[in-house]
């Protein structure tokens, strides 16, 4: 209570007693009434003294709690780690002003991949560190952090893009870079470094070069050239993965994983130089086909796609190091340029094999027959049927396409001779050639 307030009450209590003596209670109940009433006004003076405001508490230290959702991703030789930053500091406090953030990273050796998690501290390391270790960069406070914080109830992320050495890579291809983060306040002071994000140190190669695509008559047929050999051999394994977006969507798919180690090692186990402009060699592609015909996957035929659309496709080289009763541990390398492909159905079916042509007739109207294999193409609308007789053109006889391997040709005239042919036709009207003739003739 303040020091008014009391003042009041005890200028209560003293005109209450004046009132007391001024009536003179001539009872003894008026007197003990009386006395009550004072007693309880000086208990609420006494309440009222303990109710005061205690020594003041000391101020904020304004140190950051520890982020505990660090997150990493590889790419390539680039490792981008994501956080939130902590809006209060570690005695409740909202954070009023916010430091650099201090990035940390160590090497692990010997680590398995099952206990190496992407995103947490793994089982089975060392515990978690209590300070920064060695750091590989800084991240400054967001400008508007403050009136971010005040306005919205909405977390603020930072991301840091580290790049990983050649050197290092080389050096630990079976370890792991640990990660994480230190937040510090003004005075760069900080509370504790975050959880660590771990990720594999396997060494990635160059994307491979001459990737293309094309529309062919089965899909898109897409390719690419194998690197030449540095003279080093690698226990690394490698695929050759293929994405494709729509022109439609931002997102891709991934369509394909091919075995691409015979590519990347080469003819005797060699890993690839890393220059861009000797990959595209054509003269390289040529010798790596004459020595590796059978080793070397240079091509994968997408038959996912619908005709008429444009469509985008990219590569990556993953590398994998297998290891006994362990999940395997692969990175991603970085990306072919992408490439633009319009798959434009101008292909006609195969051509039909097999006709035949058989005359029916004695004792009922005379008719010819005509039989041949099925074409097998998925976009297959149906066939066509020409005839002809000796000196003239052919005539088709079908008005809409045929959709199933026979045909009866009823408009047969007795000693005629006839000779057939079909074609085949698909959904976007692209026809075949013509098929071998067939003739028949009617008696």
């Amino acid at each position: 209570m303040r020091d008014p307030d009391r003042s009041r009450l005890a200028s209560l209590m003293v005109n209450e007693q004046k009132k007391i003596l001024e009536e003179r209670p001539k009872s003894k109940a008026l007197f003990e009434r009386a006395r009550k009433s004072l007693l309880a006004l000086g208990a609420l003076v006494w309440l009222t003294g303990c109710a005061s405001i205690g020594p003041p508490l000391p101020p904020s230290l304004e140190l950051p709690k520890p982020p505990s959702d660090l997150r990493a991703a590889r790419k390539g030789d680039r490792v981008t780690l994501t956080w939130t930053i902590p809006a209060r500091t570690t005695d409740r406090q909202r954070i009023r002003y916010l430091g650099k953030t201090r990035i940390c990273r160590s090497v692990v050796t010997g680590l398995t991949p099952a206990v190496a998690p992407a995103s947490a501290a793994a089982p089975g390391i060392t515990a978690q560190p209590r300070e920064c270790g060695p750091a590989v960069g800084e991240v400054a406070p967001p400008a508007d952090f403050t009136r971010a914080g005040k306005s919205s109830a909405k977390k603020v992320t930072a991301t840091f893009t580290d790049t990983l050495s050649s050197a290092i890579q080389q050096a630990n291809p079976t370890g792991f870079a640990a990660y994480a983060v230190e937040v510090l306040n003004p005075d760069n002071r900080g509370a504790g470094v975050s959880n660590q994000a771990h990720v594999p140190l396997v060494p990635t190669i160059a994307p491979f070069g001459g990737f293309t695509a094309r529309p062919t008559a089965p899909g898109v047929l897409i390719s690419w050239q194998c690197p030449p050999w540095s003279g080093r051999r690698t226990e690394v394994k490698y695929l050759f993965r293929i994405y494709r977006r729509p022109e439609s969507s931002a997102s891709a798919t991934k369509i394909a994983e091919v075995d691409a180690t015979g590519c990347a090692e080469g003819p005797s186990g060699l890993v690839p130089l890393a220059s861009p402009d000797s990959i595209a060699s054509p003269s390289i592609t040529e010798t790596n086909a004459a020595e590796e015909p059978d080793k070397s996957v240079t091509s994968f035929l997408d038959q996912t796609i619908e005709w008429e659309n444009t469509y985008f496709y990219r590569g990556a080289v993953v590398s994998v190091i297998e290891s006994a009763r362990k999940a395997a541990v692969e990175v991603e390398g970085d990306d072919t340029p992408e490439v633009k492909v319009f798959a434009h159905d101008v292909f006609p079916p195969a051509v039909p094999a097999g006709l035949q042509a058989v005359f029916s007739g004695p004792g009922q109207q005379p008719f010819i027959d005509l039989i041949w294999a099925p074409v097998t193409d998925a976009d297959l609308e149906g066939y066509n049927v020409y005839r002809h007789e000796e000196g003239e053109a052919a005539v088709k006889l079908n008005s809409e396409p045929v959709k199933i391997p026979a045909f009866r040709d009823t408009q047969v005239v007795a000693g005629k001779k006839y000779s057939y042919s079909v074609s085949a036709v698909d959904q976007r009207g692209n026809e075949s050639a013509r098929s071998e003739e067939a003739g028949e003739s009617v008696p």
